[in-house]
């Protein structure tokens, strides 16, 4: 798996634990979506995350190739500037996250099998697990390391791969997660294996559990976008000031993308019996369901998809 690109490699962001290392933000300056598309600075959309949401939602399952025109055209309904738009789609090809094709004076592009896999992994998290959780053991996943100054950059990688995976950290170099987790999977590739200590077990007296997860978890933070996520679209007019279905659609997919990624997954018995994320997901799932049909029909009336056989055929007539 030390090949994989994971994620949390590519969804760089804040996250919601008391890290306090000032490299756990993203440094990458993407513009941020302009004008009515981009309601909530709490949620900064940017262009990145709306690439991602239009190919898991549009690409992902559906073979072949498009047109860069095709992506550049969803992403500027979206409220992205054509520059941004161009700079972020050539950013995930460096990154091998996708592939270009030239058919005849057309350039496509179609996801790689990388791609393919940061797709699938973020499905998961965001998709299938869920925002709370309602099984939890009662087990405690520890982790320990300890990485000096030199090694920054190493830490810091690993801390936002534990911050994706909803670790938090309760002391320096100590975090906690109650999610099961495949640690090995999650240290691939950093070579970091015999810096880090993990255990699993029950907190014991006299532990304040809740303070605990106070400490490692800024759950006022979690509970402030949920509740400014309900607001801004269950409201009288859900999405309002974003008229145009395929960008209303990318716009919600994603700010809950971003509200997800920051989520730890806590279990419910730990949190507040009015923590909004359950009200929230039940909105999106609503949400996305009453959204898709517009939202596929708006991109079907562009999108210059070519098969891949005929992409294929393209390139060995180049070659």
């Amino acid at each position: 798996m030390a090949g994989r690109t994971r994620a949390t490699e590519v969804m760089a962001g804040p996250a919601a634990g008391r890290d306090g290392d000032p490299g756990a933000r993203s440094t990458e300056r993407d513009d941020e979506v302009r004008g009515g598309a981009q309601q909530d600075a709490s949620l900064a959309v940017r262009p990145q995350s709306l690439l991602l949401t239009l190919c898991a939602h549009f690409l992902l399952d559906q073979p072949g190739a498009l047109f860069t025109g095709s992506f550049v055209e969803a992403l500027t309904r979206a409220g992205v500037g054509e520059h941004a738009a161009r700079t972020t789609l050539t950013r995930m090809c460096q990154r091998g996250l996708l592939a270009r094709s030239r058919v005849g004076a057309k350039v496509y592009l179609s996801l790689t099998t990388r791609g393919q896999q940061v797709l699938r992994d973020a499905e998961t998290r965001v998709w299938l697990q869920g925002a709370v959780n309602h099984s939890w053991s009662g087990e405690w996943t520890v982790l320990s390391f300890s990485l000096p100054e030199s090694r920054r950059a190493e830490r810091h990688q690993l801390r936002k791969r534990l911050a994706w995976e909803g670790f938090g950290m309760i002391h320096s170099g100590l975090w906690i997660t109650p999610s099961a987790v495949d640690v090995p999977q999650v240290l691939s590739g950093l070579n970091l294996d015999s810096e880090v200590k993990v255990f699993k077990g029950a907190a014991l007296a006299p532990t304040d559990v809740r303070q605990m997860v106070e400490d490692a978890w800024d759950l006022d933070a979690l509970a402030d976008g949920y509740s400014r996520f309900l607001e801004r679209w269950g409201g009288q007019g859900p999405g309002s000031g974003v008229d145009d279905a395929l960008a209303r659609y990318l716009l919600l997919l994603t700010e809950w993308l971003l509200l997800v990624r920051m989520d730890p997954h806590l279990p419910a018995a730990l949190l507040p019996p009015d923590w909004p994320a359950m009200p929230a997901e039940q909105l999106v799932v609503r949400l996305r369901k009453a959204y898709e049909p517009a939202a596929w029909s708006a991109f079907e009336g562009f999108a210059d998809r070519r098969p891949a056989s005929d992409v294929a055929a393209a390139g060995r007539a180049q070659a």
